[in-house]
């Protein structure tokens, strides 16, 4: 069951009509339960036993599973076949021409074999599928003896570079595996591990250079490695020239829309990257290409990353003082269902942070009530870094509530759980801030005193206002603003303009 309702949750209104057609046709009899079953599995208030009931009127366990069995297997067929018409078609049509093409070599028509091969590798090298250029080349080389108008040494230098580029890419693939690995067990284990040297071993292994620009996977893949390395090190500053440079350069070579997928998240990570370095404007012109390239090929991967492109476009309006525009479009976006459930709570907790920053902690409160599993649930989900984030925000919550036997319950809690983990990433200051942040609400007379200006200034060693981590001097201007006594989104922002 939870295998059908997983695929089933991903199914918009247009694809569960597309599925009840597609069961109409194929079904032979009339009296067939599977779409009734399909619909009441889209009411995710029925359980099994009440679905079961009303197909077959008593408990039938055995008639019911044999039935949820079919329609599984009904839905991987619709997908397939869904792919084969749209993301795949290209590949499907240049194997078409491959074996149309050695039909015609087995009669020695070599004339008409070769130009349909020219015609599959044209497509084949437009769209980077080196696996399939290899089958050409292949093809080709076969047969070249017999067909003297080919020049055959040509052939060989176009597979052996063919080659280079594939194994490249399957490497880039080894190499993302393998960082992303690590990365999650950094978030999501919250082991300690050197991922900066992590990623010079796994590089120098393989042999590559972070210099290449080949198709938008390979750049995907390559943009992904150097954001992993910047998410763990928080120097997006570092990447911010090279990531930028290197879409540019790929962008002029290769058609839009060709590998769509990869150039979307290659897009998101730049606006991400121009977010976290404060470039508000900038950033937002890249959301904007972003949801272009959404909006191509009929949509079809909007619904992968509406919620990604909603969690930036928001920060960025919120940084940019447009905070009730940023609000409004997070309430607006969370009230749909959604499958990707990390952006969802990316989005739940940049709401609880808009609140807060504005004041209205009521509002703050129903937000972080969203949060309502364990630590270790969200870990798993979302990884260390966002519960850190969370039970800070809710620490600052309570101080402002005054509701001190939920406090020092998380105070304690989050001591007892995280010192040491941020003890060995290097990371005392969160520590420190919570000593701080603990001590102005036992003695709130504190912040009238010069001398806690004058720690809290020689306390924080920033290497630059201008370099520091947004999320970072968002949490440090809770602390300026209960000096100041100003408001709390306007100290926030004056910090980030520095």
């Amino acid at each position: 069951m939870i295998a059908l309702n997983s695929i089933i949750e991903t199914f918009n209104s247009e694809d569960q009509q597309k599925f009840i057609s597609y069961l109409t046709e194929k079904n032979k009899r009339k009296d067939t339960k599977n779409i009734q079953l399909f619909k009441l599995l889209t009411n995710r208030n029925l359980n099994s036993k009440a679905i079961c009931r009303q197909l077959y009127k008593i408990e039938n366990c055995n008639a019911y599973h044999a039935l949820r069995k079919r329609l599984f297997q009904s839905l991987i067929d619709f997908t397939a076949n869904k792919n084969l018409e749209d993301e795949n078609s290209i590949d499907m049509q240049i194997i078409k021409y491959i074996l149309a093409s050695r039909t015609y070599l087995l009669q020695k028509n070599y004339d008409v074999a070769y130009k349909i091969l020219d015609k599959a590798e044209r497509l084949a090298d437009e769209h980077l599928l080196y696996p399939i250029l290899n089958e050409i080349y292949h093809t080709k080389i076969q047969y070249a003896p017999s067909y003297p108008k080919i020049n055959l040494e040509n052939l060989i230098f176009k597979q052996t570079e063919n080659h280079k580029k594939h194994q490249l890419e399957d490497q880039l693939n080894i190499v993302y595996a393998k960082l992303k690995s690590v990365l999650n067990t950094i978030s999501y284990q919250g082991k300690v591990v050197d991922f900066e040297n992590e990623l010079h071993i796994i590089l120098k292994n393989y042999n590559i250079e972070l210099n290449e620009s080949l198709s938008f996977k390979s750049l995907y893949q390559i943009l992904a490695i150097v954001n992993i390395s910047a998410l763990v090190t928080n120097s997006y500053f570092e990447i911010e020239n090279f990531v930028l440079k290197s879409y540019k350069i790929l962008k002029e070579k290769k058609e839009t829309n060709k590998q769509l997928y990869y150039q979307i998240h290659i897009v998101y990570i730049i606006a991400n990257t121009l977010f976290r370095n404060r470039k508000f404007k900038s950033s937002l012109k890249y959301i904007q290409e972003m949801e272009e390239l959404m909006l191509l090929k009929k949509g079809v991967y909007l619904k992968e990353f509406i919620l990604k492109k909603t969690l930036v476009e928001a920060l960025n309006d919120n940084f940019s003082n447009n905070q009730n525009k940023a609000i409004d479009l997070v309430e607006t976006t969370i009230k749909k269902k959604h499958g990707d459930i990390e952006s969802l709570l990316d989005l739940h907790l940049s709401l609880l942070m808009f609140y807060f920053q504005k004041e209205d902690y009521s509002k703050a409160k129903s937000a972080a009530s969203n949060f309502y599993h364990t630590d270790s649930y969200y870990i798993e989900k979302a990884g260390i870094d966002w519960v850190i984030k969370k039970s800070l925000a809710e620490i600052l919550l309570y101080i402002e509530l005054q509701e001190e036997d939920l406090l020092y319950s998380r105070l304690k809690s989050f001591r007892r759980r995280y010192s040491t983990y941020l003890k060995e990433i290097n990371q005392k200051r969160i520590l420190i801030f919570l000593n701080f942040a603990e001590r102005i609400y036992k003695n709130p007379e504190l912040v009238n005193n010069k001398v806690l200006e004058e720690e809290l200034k020689s306390t924080f060693e920033w290497n630059s206002l201008q370099q520091e981590d947004i999320f970072v001097i968002s949490f440090y201007a809770w602390l300026k603003n209960k000096i100041e006594k100003n408001k709390l989104y306007q100290t926030t922002l004056k910090l980030l303009t520095l």
